[in-house]
Order: structure tokens, then sequence, then C-alpha cells
């Protein structure tokens, strides 16, 4: 339910300029404690800023990649509008000269800087910045990676730049044996190091550095923070924090996979979930993922603390999102990837200060709003924040009706891709998924939030699915082909990224 506090508040002083702190929290699900994913979880950094913010329940991302939907957060469009719907595309060479988010901001005299991954593969776009760290195009892993001995299989951890590069020159690190061949970065251990020595820390502190700084504009701030994306590499303060005897596994059905159909489950079984039991690890991922997720969180706790404490505590949105979730074995998947609630289903948490334009009486204080909203909305929901006029051509709707009341009618659906030929819908509290126009899922979310009855092959629902598929876009660019990005052709100057 939604808080009235701020209502009974003083109405404060117009803020004609608002500032924008976004701070995007990589491959983070639904576990944390406002959402309420897993009891384990331990966010109260998170779950204290949710009492100032409101917190989107039902907020989902545009595709289950981290290019496809950042590209389109960024850009205010869905992949099948600019035909970016997967990683390896080099998504500035398909959307072209298309305006991103901090490019408007910076084109509207924002003062606009970035830090840590905000653009998949971080994929520079100086178009983008009047500053950004780290300003170096190429540079090592964010965190010392352990360096496997090929014949004993032991592993150790790399304590200098020097024996980083010797050992692992590609910035990658050799996996367990039970991996081996598998996706080279799924790991999780704890690094012998302090919380300051890690790359996201650098990010995070560059940022608070920009909020010390006196500006002569307001600013559009956007700090990204890598974890938990794979591998899951973090302090040991944060492991010990969840021993692994007392790690809940997520809950599961077992043959739950036996009435779904045969595409979807070529996207459920990537092989991960086979090789997690046969070296019985799923516990210690589970830790792994949970001991990142902590991280994280102590890292929004800096940053919103370093924000408290400058002077434009009182004078900037703040936008806290995830840009899809994560699987940890449900549905016998690992990973992101797949359409299903546990990965669509996405962090997003908006802090609004009264005063400013598109809030002028102030907003909720701790609201929660179970209305279904799409990551895309964050472009012209900060537009008209600020007051700045909507960027033409974006797909997303204003969230501030829900700022305002987070229970005010909002019957919109939610459309997501994976890839160019596998669609999801979320409508009125039911969610279908359409694989190559031809094979379906249906579920009751109400009922069955954990997604495990397929109902597609009812008689009493094919009006509903006829209903939903009806929202899945009809006109769809195609796929659009890019060169693989090699970082020598970044700097050799082969590949730009600048304005045409």
């Amino acid at each position: 339910m939604g808080s009235l506090a701020s209502c009974n508040k003083p109405q404060s002083a117009v803020i004609e300029k608002p500032n924008v702190l976004l701070i995007s929290i990589d491959d983070l699900n639904n576990w944390i404690e406002p959402l309420g994913g897993h009891p384990q979880a331990q966010t109260p950094n998170l779950a204290s800023f949710a009492q100032e913010a409101v917190t989107f329940r039902h907020s989902y991302t545009v595709s289950p990649s981290c290019n496809p939907s950042r590209t389109a957060m960024m850009t205010g469009r869905m992949p099948w509008e600019t035909g970016l719907y997967t990683n390896p595309q080099i998504w500035r060479h398909v959307v072209g000269d298309e305006v991103v988010m901090p490019e408007y901001f910076r084109e509207s005299g924002y003062y606009s800087a970035g830090a840590g991954k905000i653009y998949h593969a971080n994929m520079p776009d100086p178009r983008s910045w009047d500053d950004n760290f780290p300003d170096r195009i190429k540079q090592l892993p964010d965190y010392y990676l352990p360096v496997q001995d090929p014949t004993t299989g032991a592993r150790r951890f790399a304590l200098t730049d020097n024996e980083i590069r010797e050992d692992d020159p590609d910035g990658v690190t050799m996996t367990m044996p039970p991996f081996r061949g598998s996706y080279i970065a799924f790991d999780f251990a704890p690094l012998p190091v302090e919380t300051e020595e890690t790359g996201d820390y650098s990010s995070i502190q560059w940022i608070s550095d920009q909020l010390k700084k006196k500006h002569d504009r307001p600013f559009f701030l956007a700090a990204g923070i890598y974890r938990p994306h794979l591998p899951w590499y973090v302090p040991q303060k944060y492991f010990d924090k969840f021993p692994l005897a007392d790690i809940q596994l997520p809950v599961v059905m077992e043959n739950d996979l036996d009435d779904v159909p045969e595409l979807g489950q070529n996207v459920a079984r990537n092989r991960y979930h086979e090789k997690v039991l046969e070296a019985d690890l799923w516990k210690q991922a589970v830790q792994g993922y949970l001991a990142s997720i902590n991280y994280a969180d102590e890292l929004v706790g800096k940053l919103l603390q370093d924000l408290a404490e400058s002077e434009y505590a009182d004078n900037t949105i703040v936008v806290i999102f995830s840009d899809h979730g994560w699987q940890l074995g449900e549905k016998e998947h690992w990973r992101k990837f797949s359409l299903w609630e546990d990965v669509l289903n996405t962090v997003l948490m908006v802090k609004a200060p009264p005063g400013i334009p598109g809030l002028p009486s102030g907003s909720y204080v701790g609201g929660v709003s179970d209305r279904n909203v799409s990551l895309v909305d964050i472009f012209p929901t900060l537009t008209e924040l600020v007051g700045l006029p909507g960027k033409k051509g974006v797909s997303g709707k204003s969230l501030i009706p829900l700022l305002k009341n987070p229970e005010a009618e909002w019957n919109y659906p939610v459309v997501s891709s994976l890839d160019d030929d596998k669609y999801s819908v979320m409508y009125n509290g039911w969610h279908l998924i359409q694989y190559a126009g031809v094979q379906n899922e249906l579920y009751d979310l109400a009922s069955d939030p954990n997604e495990w009855t397929n109902l597609a092959g009812t008689e009493d629902q094919q009006d509903r699915i006829a209903e939903m598929a009806a929202f899945i876009p009809s006109e769809r660019k195609p796929f659009v082909k890019t060169a693989s990005l090699r970082w020598e052709d970044v700097l050799s100057g082969k590949v730009s990224f600048e304005k045409k």
C-alpha cells in the first residue's frame, strides 16, 4: 500500500532544474529485501531507500539480455523498433545517431557523467558524457581473478597487475574444472581484498567525488555497479555473512519443465544446471550470488550516504534499477536469457523530491506499486520530472501518475523480447510467453507466482492467449547484423562511436 506521509509535509520550494542520479545494478534479480524474493538476502540500504522511494514491484525488462535491455532503456525505444536484439551487436552501430538518455540531458544543458557499466560490455559512447570513469577504453578486469594451476586444478589469487597480465592476459579467468568448456566467467569465490580495492568501489567513489564538486549547471550522473554479474568474486567478508550450511536453495518443482513446450525447454536447459548438480555446487553458487548482492547493496549505501551529506541531497532525483533478473536453477535454468518471471522481473525504485517540475506537490514516501511497468518507461519519466520536453518517438510511458499514487489506474501490457522471435506479455496478472509464434506458455501469476502450471493447453484460455498475443508487435525491424567488436579496432579507430 502506498503511504501519504509526504502529503502532510510543508510544500518545498520550487526546484527549477533538479539533478538526476541513476544507479544501475547489473544482473540483480528480485531477491532483494524490498521485493522479498529470497529470505536470506541482506540489502539494508535498498530496504532503507525503499522507505523514501516508490518501489515498482512488477517492473520488467524489455529484454533478458544486457545489450538490448540497456539500449532500449537509454534510447526509450523497443528492440523491435531499433533492430537491436542481442548482446553481440554493437548497439551504436544499430541505433545510429539515436539520442540516448545521458546525451539528451547533456544537450539540454546538464553536466553528464558516468562511471562503471552503463552500456553493455563497456562499449564507449563519448556522445553521452562530459566526463566518464574509467577514461580508458580497454582496462584490466575490475577484480583480481583466481589463477588455476592447469596440472593440479588448485586455485590461487594473483595479487599484482603483472601477475594478472602474465597469467590471464585477456582479462578472463580459467574456471573450476566442472565448468570447463562452459561460459568462461561462470565462477564464484571470495577475494582476499578489501571493498575499497575493488573496481565497483572505484566507480562509486568517482561518482561520489562529483557530488563534492560545485556545479554551475544541473547534473545527470550514472553509476554502474557490475556485481552481481558473473563471476561472483567479492571480498571474503560478504561470503562470511552467508554460512554455506545455512544456505536456502530456490524453491523449485520436480519435473517443472514437463508442461513447457519444446522451444521453451531448449531455452531452459543451457547445460549449467546439470554441471552445477554434478559438482554439488548449488549452495556455493547461491552463496556467491547472495554475497554479491550484499556487496552491491553496500556500495549503493555508500553512494546514497554521500549524496545525503552533499549540497544536492534535496534537489536530486534518484533512480535505482537492474537491467534484468537472473535464475539460479529454477526451471533448470541458470543466468538470464529466458522469459520467465524470475528473469524479466527487475528492480526499479524512484525517489523524487517535492518541488520538482513534474511533482510540484511531492510524491509518496515509502510507496509500493504493483502496476506492471517497463524499464523503457524511465526515459519519459525523468524528462517529465525535471521539466524537459519529452524525447519524440519513445515507446515508454511516464510513471508520474504512479509516483503520485502507486495504486492509480494503470492497465498497460508490458512486452519483452528474447532475440527476435521469442516474446513475453505481462497483462492483468497473466503472463504469456510465445516462441516463434507457434508455441505458448500461459501462467496465472496471482495463483501461480512460481509459474509451475502452464495453462496454454487448456481450452478455456484460448481467448485470453489470443487477446494477449495481439500485443506482440506484428511489425518488427529485422535483426541488424554488425561487425564483431574487437578492442584493437576501437583503439585503432576502425570502429568509431562518434556522431556522424
